[in-house]
């Protein structure tokens, strides 16, 4: 079989870094790619020297294909290297997190105060019996809490399974029944678009079923309320509220001393088993990997503010909204809403208040701010702002260039990084101070880090499409599957046999002539059009470029003498209106930028696209929808009525 990719798409717009940027930026001399590859494994040693070790480490890598140790013999703790050798210095007064909740109810945690409280509740987690090795999960909604409780669990050596505020009791109780944790935290409940998430009613349901939990932990989302204590369940014995545990407990707790290999999280993700799959981070490798990346993807300084935007139940949220950014001692916004409640400029105006200077978000949030229109960052102050970020899929060029127009005022840097939870830490990326950038490209691969672009029979392609492969163990990559360690040497290490050195990411990506690579989406959703294999970001993006559009999703289906036909789903900008002529001029639209192979044969018109709660597009629900098939699972979307109403619209289209 023929892995390679056809590159129908061209993208000639590159920008240097702004000069002024780059003459201040940490770093900002290219030979420290070349240092790096000169000796990776010395390069990564001297990067986790940056964190606060217990006993340090001698060993660096240890690779025995495709199981993995870093700084096997130093032991370190998490909590510690974010919060101790601040407040021993001049961090200690320094904001950590400033968070603000949807209804508008603001906190500022100074690194004492956060220092104190993880003290308290790690305390909290010993009196209800968790011990070194355990496991606790964390269902909250994007509170200080969850970063308190993050924080707690690695200061004991217990590790954390946080699942998102969003997920169905059937999820939480899957993931709490696979790690077999012995603590659960959660909340009264959180907002979203002003109606209250009754996350404690979904625990109890999940907890109907979960054998291994001793112990719940309830925070009051509004503290202090008797009213809300009144109106919560709780099960005596077992439910504890918060505030009360915390009241009486010590700020005072010795950070555990971790070896660099132990877990010190599990999260997890999607599989297309339907079976989640545990990815298991261990705790030396992986703070090296994300507090490396944080200081100089970012260009972190010390008068930033520091906004990603995820939620922590994702692993940007653990990566780059707790762990990497405290452990630079960074002060992060940490904000629990909706973007566009209860207008649709909430974003900009949380960036004009707070005097946010780096924002970190989605393409699937740039692209609904494309659609609401440029009126509403145009109200706000977003001068502060100095580097932009994108995460979570590729960014149409489109998308990317509104974003640098509209969000950073044509002065900011964008970093466009590729990474994914198995991978712990950005991987590919511009560096601000050095790299050109281009729009819908993460360029390079960061200094430490190697890929590569294969074809089936692992052979290099240096110029054109083919599959991603990481060809270097780099020390934040995960080290298994939680209980399940043949899944991951088949999930990740088969693609070429005989090869169990390349880690495959499952992602098609094509490079051009400069040696940037361009993502082009997971390899089971690229298409097979007439003996093309066609990757579905290009047609997309090129959709995306047509005024009207402010979002597409394309997918095969069968096609008796093609192979497969081209079914794209669209959703427009507002002021525009579908009709059959929009749709004719799209596709020709498509023909005219990449060819007339890549013209969508069917397109439906979609107020919204079915997404999964973390923003990526189900792609594989839209194959249900195209081919006519029954729906699959809809458990972990945003909102199930949307892939409903799109199969309705998509068969009364088709008759």
């Amino acid at each position: 079989m023929n892995d390679d990719i056809d590159v129908l798409l061209t993208e000639t717009r590159s920008f240097p870094p702004p000069a002024e940027f780059a003459r201040t930026a940490l770093l900002n001399d290219p030979n420290i790619y070349l240092e790096a590859a000169n000796d990776t494994e010395a390069f990564w040693m001297e990067q986790a020297r940056t964190l606060e070790w217990i006993r340090p480490f001698t060993k660096g890598l240890e690779w025995d294909a495709p199981h993995v140790k870093w700084f096997s013999d130093g032991t370190l703790n998490a909590s510690a290297n974010c919060l101790d050798r601040h407040v021993r210095g001049a961090k200690r007064n320094a904001a950590a997190i400033i968070w603000e909740g949807e209804p508008g109810d603001r906190r500022t945690i100074t690194y004492w105060e956060l220092y104190r409280q993880v003290n308290q509740f790690a305390n909290v987690l010993k009196g209800l019996g968790v011990e070194r090795g355990d496991r606790v999960a964390i269902y909250l909604p994007l509170i200080p809490e969850c970063a308190i409780a993050m924080l707690a669990c690695a200061r004991i050596g217990a590790a954390h399974s946080v699942v998102f505020g969003g997920f169905s009791p059937e999820s939480l109780r899957d993931r709490i029944n696979d790690s077999e944790c012995k603590v659960l935290v959660t909340a009264d409940g959180g907002y979203r678009r002003g109606q209250v998430v009754p996350l404690k009613r979904n625990a109890d349901k999940a907890l109907e079923e979960t054998p291994s939990i001793r112990h719940v932990v309830v925070v009051q989302r509004r503290q202090g309320s008797t009213i809300q204590e009144a109106h919560t369940e709780m099960k005596e014995g077992r439910d504890h509220w918060y505030h009360r545990l915390m009241h009486n407990a010590s700020a005072q707790c010795e950070p555990e001393a971790m070896n660099a290999e132990d877990v010190l999280y599990i999260l997890y993700t999607s599989g297309t088993t339907g079976k989640p799959k545990g990815i298991v981070h261990t705790t030396g490798g992986y703070m090296t990997g994300v507090a490396y990346t944080t200081k100089y993807v970012f260009d972190l300084k010390d008068d930033d503010v520091f906004w990603c935007t995820a939620d922590v139940g994702w692993v940007t949220g653990h990566s780059y909204l707790v762990y990497g950014p405290l452990a630079n001692g960074a002060t992060c916004l940490m904000y629990e809403g909706a973007p566009d409640w209860p207008e649709k400029d909430r974003f900009w105006d949380l960036c004009e208040r707070h005097g946010v200077t780096i924002l970190y978000t989605a393409p699937t949030a740039i692209r609904a701010f494309m659609k609401w229109g440029d009126q509403h960052p145009a109200k706000h102050d977003l001068s502060r702002l100095r580097l932009l970020g994108s995460v979570g899929e590729p960014i149409n060029p489109e998308a990317w260039m509104w974003y640098q127009q509209h969000i950073g005022g044509n002065r900011c840097p964008i970093v466009d990084t590729w990474w994914q939870t198995e991978t712990g830490a950005i991987v590919i990326s511009p560096l601000p101070g050095i790299t050109p950038t281009k729009p819908g490209s993460a360029t390079m691969p960061l200094p430490g880090f190697s890929a590569a672009l294969l074809d089936i029979r692992a052979k290099e392609i240096d110029v054109g499409g083919g599959l991603l492969a990481l060809t270097k163990p780099w020390p934040s990559m995960l080290r298994t599957i939680w209980g399940d360690d043949a899944r991951y040497v088949e999930t990740y290490f088969t693609k070429w046999p005989g090869r169990p050195d390349l880690y495959f990411p499952g992602d098609g990506a094509k490079r051009d002539d400069d040696g940037f690579y361009w993502i082009l989406g997971r390899v089971d959703d690229v298409l097979n059009v007439a003996g093309h294999r066609i990757g579905t970001m290009e047609v997309e993006s090129a959709l995306v470029e047509h005024p009207a559009v402010a979002e597409a999703a394309v997918v095969g289906k069968a096609h008796d003498i093609k192979g497969q036909a081209i079914a794209a789903f669209v959703t427009l900008r507002e002021g525009f209106t579908q009709s059959s002529s929009l749709r004719d001029e799209l596709r020709e639209f498509v023909a005219q930028k990449i060819g007339a192979i890549a013209k969508p044969d069917d397109i439906l018109f979609s107020a919204d696209l079915p997404k999964t709660r973390s923003g990526k597009i189900m792609r594989r629900l839209l194959r249900d929808i195209a081919e006519g098939r029954a729906l699959g699972d809809t458990t972990t979307l945003a909102d199930p009525n949307v892939v409903a109403g799109l199969k309705d619209q998509y068969e009364a289209q088709e008759s």
